[in-house]
């Protein structure tokens, strides 16, 4: 990549931002030293080898050779999410700001697909707190829902709203996570194509949309809760200047967050409120371009008593029989979407009531499945989540070979022994379900998210 294909004017707006090393960026791009990165699942125990740690983040790592993820049932177990190393960077600021866990937080992830960030959040976040993941464009929301249930947890909510929904909730959130719609030049180096797209207009255009999103929400943010703001661009207009602005609009403050000097980012301060952030530039770190800062609110925007008496009337008999499939049912509020049982920790049964009466709610805690008569018909949700009891199911242990056929919904090259639901696992891990016959196995993997593709080398 020569520097004419940068955008015009672009290298020479980037050598006035803070910490840029000229050299080192065009040399990361021309020789396309990209590495790739995922993140373990902490609830998921795996063989996944890898070749180093993200050092700003627990439980990333570094892959040298980039394997097939479609072609991989870890993958699809929620073993591991495939993301950005920079981005990571999120769940570093989310621990500097809770040094302890001993009181429960309420966490919104406002732009949330395709649910890198949110997985990432969930990933430090417990039980007892809940993560609210949003996504605007209704059309993104299924691959969050999925890559959430992959995950396993169940203190979550997905939600399907504009920011301006959220101003009715005020002071609900302890920390929100907004990592804006943004240009998108630091992913130059990852997507090439993205220089074609990028002008000085669509970042002024960017800085208004931020703007409004971040206004919007900022209602819902508690008393001494905080902001945690990111783009994948290096503007300073949508950067240091979204800071200032938050800053001198707001009653902001800004929180600075450690690095370590080793890990190559840059530390910068806003021009007029020296609001703290923080540079991410390829060829100075082993990630993408990446901007992150964090603020605290210190006004009450006011708020409601978000508690509620509703209570669904429920058969008693189908509770206990519910219970039996679920690992420590005393945790859990039970309710019922239409046909369907579901679980989400007790802790968040107000919440749910609450977030429902304002919002558009597409997934909560875990899906069950439905009853018929004595037996369950078990959802994809319960299979991959952390709260199934085992015990109640049978389990078929799949190598990859049969892994990727059930994958892809086609035959499974498999001896029958038993009879009933199973759970199809491979390395441990639950990939979705099975129906076990004399003469034959339904599969049960959801036909929306089969592998389509065809395998390397086919």
């Amino acid at each position: 990549m020569d520097n004419y294909a940068f955008p015009p004017h672009f290298l020479e707006q980037l050598a006035t931002e803070p910490g840029f090393n000229e050299a080192s960026f065009i040399e990361a791009h021309q020789n396309n030293t990209s590495i790739t990165s995922v993140r373990l699942n902490p609830f998921k125990l795996s063989p996944l080898k890898t070749d180093g740690q993200v050092a700003w983040c627990a439980e990333g790592r570094y892959i040298n050779i980039r394997p097939s993820f479609t072609f991989d049932p870890l993958f699809h177990a929620g073993a591991y999410y495939v993301q950005e190393a920079s981005s990571m960077f999120i769940a570093h600021i989310l621990q500097t700001i809770r040094p302890d866990k001993e009181e429960p937080i309420k966490v919104l992830d406002l732009c949330a697909a395709p649910g890198g960030k949110s997985t990432l959040l969930n990933s430090a976040l417990e039980p007892a707190d809940l993560l609210v993941a949003n996504e605007i464009i209704k059309t993104r929301v299924p691959i969050l829902t999925d890559n959430l249930t992959r995950w396993g947890t169940s203190n979550t909510i997905v939600t399907n709203n504009d920011p301006r929904d959220f101003s009715a909730i005020k002071g609900f959130f302890d920390v929100v996570l907004v990592d804006a719609p943004c240009s998108g030049s630091g992913m130059f180096r990852k997507d090439p194509a993205a220089m074609n797209e990028w002008s000085e207009a669509n970042v002024n255009l960017c800085h208004q949309r931020q703007e409004r999103i971040l206004a919007d929400v900022y209602p819902a943010i508690a008393e001494d809760g905080y902001l945690i703001y990111s783009t994948c661009s290096y503007s300073h207009q949508e950067n240091e200047d979204i800071l200032d602005w938050l800053c001198a609009e707001f009653d902001m403050e800004s929180v600075r967050i450690p690095i370590y000097k080793e890990w190559g980012i840059v530390e910068t301060e806003s021009p007029q409120q020296k609001a703290w952030g923080y540079r991410f530039y390829p060829g100075q770190v082993l990630g993408e371009g990446l901007f992150a800062a964090c603020l605290r609110k210190r006004e009450n925007s006011g708020g409601s008593n978000y508690k509620s008496n509703a209570q669904q009337k429920l058969p008693m008999k189908e509770i206990e029989q519910i219970k039996t499939y679920l690992n420590s049912p005393e945790d859990f509020y039970l309710f019922k979407v239409a046909e369907d049982w579901l679980a989400i920790n007790r802790e968040h049964k107000e919440s749910l009531n609450a977030l429902h009466r304002h919002l558009y709610i597409k997934k909560s805690g875990v899906r069950i499945g439905k009853l018929a008569g004595r037996d369950l018909i078990p959802d994809h949700e319960l299979a991959q989540s952390l709260i199934i009891n085992k015990d109640e199911f049978l389990t078929t242990p799949l190598n990859k070979d049969q892994a990727i056929q059930y994958l892809r919904r086609d035959n499974i090259d498999i001896t029958i022994a038993d009879k009933g639901w199973s759970l199809m696992e491979y390395e441990g891990l639950a990939l979705g379900w099975a129906k076990l016959l004399p003469n034959r196995i339904n599969n049960y993997y959801p036909k929306e998210i089969r592998i389509l593709a065809n395998a390397p080398g086919n």
